[in-house]
């Protein structure tokens, strides 16, 4: 790591399972909270950092309580509650639009599986009313820049905790990817990923906390 900007972290996490992941609800912009499951997932992703010897100097999450609640738990786990926190639409998940507040049956119902799944799994085709991951990054990218990159380089250690939208957004600037190839990501609740970056913003080293899931294990919730 010689050519490290400096030896500071920056942590990605995505908040805990949500009420209305359990329920498999489109979520979007809604605010439900954690469910006990998720509390466990924030409380795990906390000492999962804790036992790699992280500490942060500021904080940064959506205006959604279920990724608030996430990062107040994280903290706790650190002993860390005074930490700064930014609190920023621009890091909430991607809008859903229309479809937010139904499950897969309802949607698919109303536009047909084959529209949905366009939805759900383009780069740039957004649902009636909202965003695509397109869409997500264009709002997430000048906030990095403008708000969280000035912190980094100052040497602090930063925690995003966020959405799976958004943070993907994250994962775009930080490793380089492109529409398709993110789209091949997904991002389990409750996951830390634990990056360094260069002087030119790139990640130079990645370590998820989290152990790889088996490729035979049933598919990650993946609306968000």
């Amino acid at each position: 790591m010689t050519d490290a900007l400096t030896d500071n972290i920056l942590v990605l996490v995505r908040h805990g399972e949500s009420e209305w992941n359990r329920l498999n609800l489109f979520t979007g912009w809604r605010n439900p909270d954690l469910t006990e499951k998720g509390v466990i997932e924030a409380r795990v992703a906390g000492r999962m950092i804790r036992d790699n010897g992280v500490k942060f100097d500021i904080a940064f999450t959506s205006i959604l309580k279920r990724a608030q609640h996430t990062l107040d738990i994280i903290l706790a786990e650190l002993n860390q509650p005074d930490v700064p926190i930014i609190r920023d639409a621009a890091l909430n998940e991607r809008d859903y639009g229309e479809l937010s507040g139904l499950n897969k049956d309802e949607a698919r119902k109303k536009w047909g599986e084959a529209q949905v799944q366009i939805w759900r799994r383009s780069y740039d085709i957004a649902p009636p009313g909202g965003e695509s991951l397109k869409d997500t990054l264009a709002r997430v990218r000048p906030y990095y820049d403008q708000a969280i990159w000035p912190q980094i380089t100052q040497s602090k250690n930063v925690v995003i905790v966020a959405h799976g939208n958004s943070l993907r957004s994250l994962v775009m600037i930080l490793e380089g990817l492109n529409g398709d190839e993110i789209l091949k990501r997904e991002l389990a609740t409750g996951a830390p990923i634990l990056y360094r970056l260069g002087a030119d913003g790139r990640a130079i080293d990645r370590k998820d906390l989290l152990p790889t899931r088996s490729l035979a294990a049933p598919p990650e919730d993946r609306i968000v």
